[in-house]
């Protein structure tokens, strides 16, 4: 597969881009009397959630911390950096750093450990819109066609999945060599939003969309949708936001509500879409893109 031609252009989040407009998925509140999210049953009183006392995730560009640099770069973790810089092993542009806390400019400083000159690996982050079945993944050893197949040119880098999307599912997927960031992304503190389009074989009623709304225990876990709607007022299709990172989670939900799911295809993912980018093809995140991904967590 080769690399969507409008790689450079902004594919980044626009209101309505997953919408009815457009013939994808987009949640609405009309559901035959609008309700708001504390009236729902299991809705949390008081208010609305408190704020994610989180920090943005750095820029690995950013002046950083030296410590951080010798663990970007591979040579070993945090902790044993600091130990290591203790020692007087570390110089930054050839004078020997003691300090714990001094911080560098990775675009211009010099860093040597032991003598060696050392970089810090360059942080890519490649949107693929995985197609069916294909694995989810970077390579499979028994030679299954898997996503990274078709990003295998796209760096030299090696990068990985932050999440996993079922074989027989398709839309975004996210990969990457920025652990920090997809540590972040998976934290179930943050819940990152996620907006798929389902395809049901039979028809579904409102009252599946309410089940959704309201929750229920799956595989000994309580799993619900935050926005549920059917899709251009067809049954058969389906509109759902939730945050989890549950495995194969939306097609349990409507598999426990006795549905046969034909689709599921991810069209958001934070607040990135699948504007401009074909299934089967890839891009890098601009850099407007980054920023908002790094907000959100």
């Amino acid at each position: 597969m080769k690399q969507n031609p409008d790689q450079g252009r902004r594919g980044g989040a626009r209101k309505g881009s997953a919408g009815q407009r457009s013939g994808s998925a987009k949640p609405s509140n009309k559901r035959g009397g609008q309700r708001s999210s504390s009236s729902r049953p299991g809705g949390r009183p008081g208010g609305p959630k408190p704020k994610l006392k989180f920090a943005p995730v750095p820029d690995s560009t950013a002046t950083m911390r030296l410590n951080r640099y010798i663990a970007q770069a591979g040579v070993c973790s945090r902790r044993e950096a600091d130990v290591m810089i203790g020692a007087g092993v570390v110089s930054v542009n050839n004078k020997v750093i003691t300090t714990l806390g001094f911080k560098v400019d990775p675009t211009k400083d010099l860093v040597r450990v032991e003598g060696d000159t050392i970089r810090p690996e360059t942080m890519r982050y490649v949107l693929v819109n995985k197609p069916k079945n294909f694995l989810g993944i970077e390579n499979d050893p028994s030679g299954r066609r898997s996503v990274g197949d078709l990003i295998k040119n796209a760096c030299k880098e090696r990068i990985y999945p932050v999440d996993r999307i079922e074989k027989e599912s398709t839309g975004l997927i996210l990969f990457t060599n920025d652990g920090e960031l997809a540590k972040r992304l998976n934290h179930p503190k943050v819940g990152l939003r996620e907006l798929y389009h389902i395809t049901l074989a039979k028809k579904a009623n409102p009252e599946d969309l309410e089940k959704m709304l309201e929750g229920f225990v799956l595989d000994e876990g309580f799993v619900k949708a935050k926005e549920v709607a059917f899709v251009k007022n067809d049954p058969h299709d389906i509109g759902m936001e939730i945050h989890s990172n549950r495995s194969r989670i939306v097609r349990r939900m409507w598999e426990h509500l006795g549905h046969k799911v034909i689709k599921v295809d991810r069209v958001v993912y934070g607040p990135l879409t699948k504007k401009d980018l074909p299934r089967g093809h890839w891009r890098h995140l601009t850099k407007e893109e980054l920023n908002m991904l790094r907000m959100t967590t």
